[in-house]
């Protein structure tokens, strides 16, 4: 069977893909994403696919003939692209401006093998963020800890995080940052997984 590597260090994604019982390695890829997104003109969407086909192909060629999979996720709201906050007082502000609003969660996925691109997804979840009080809000900022700065919403949706929301439309494996099922059926047909 083909094998496969992660080319993130995202525990999330990791976790996704132990707990599915798909075989992996991994090999973070060292991108210079500031640099791809200042030079990027499309939408945040597109953005999500272009640094997961950066990651996928960076880290393609230290292994050769083994499926590489690069993922990457961005927060849109109001049309514009966030990053990760750098710090708390950031996250604070992310969850005020998104206090009673709708963002989207963009993810992208591509699979690469021999230094080219063999499949690619893009997702996107819909998240209405309650109008939850500031006293909440503090309560959240004190218990939430480093979860505040490891997303782009300040948030794990599979944890604490649900407490901010009101609806989710989209896969609950994409809001995590890996649509699982959809990469599930390409890994069958590159026979990483049995079919």
């Amino acid at each position: 069977m083909t094998k496969l590597v992660l080319a993130s260090g995202s525990a999330s994604r990791r976790s996704i893909l132990a707990k599915a019982a798909v075989p992996f390695d991994i090999d973070p890829a060292d991108i210079d994403e500031g640099a791809v997104k200042a030079g990027f003109g499309g939408t945040p969407a597109e953005l999500a696919l272009e640094l997961a086909a950066q990651k996928a192909l960076a880290v393609s060629p230290r292994h050769p003939a083994k499926l590489v999979l690069g993922a990457d996720q961005v927060l849109e709201f109001d049309g514009r692209a966030y990053d990760k906050s750098r710090d708390h007082t950031e996250a604070r502000a992310r969850l005020l401006m998104l206090r009673g609003q709708t963002h989207a969660l963009v993810g992208g996925l591509v699979l690469a093998l021999h230094g080219k691109i063999v499949w690619q997804h893009q997702s996107r979840c819909v998240m209405r963020v309650r109008a939850f009080s500031d006293a909440f809000l503090d309560r959240y900022m004190e218990e939430a800890g480093s979860i505040l700065t490891a997303g782009v919403g300040g948030y794990a949706y599979e944890g604490l995080g649900a407490q901010l929301f009101e609806a989710v439309e989209g896969d609950f494996f994409a809001v995590l940052g890996l649509p699982l099922l959809p990469l599930l059926a390409a890994l069958r047909t590159h026979g990483v997984l049995p079919a």
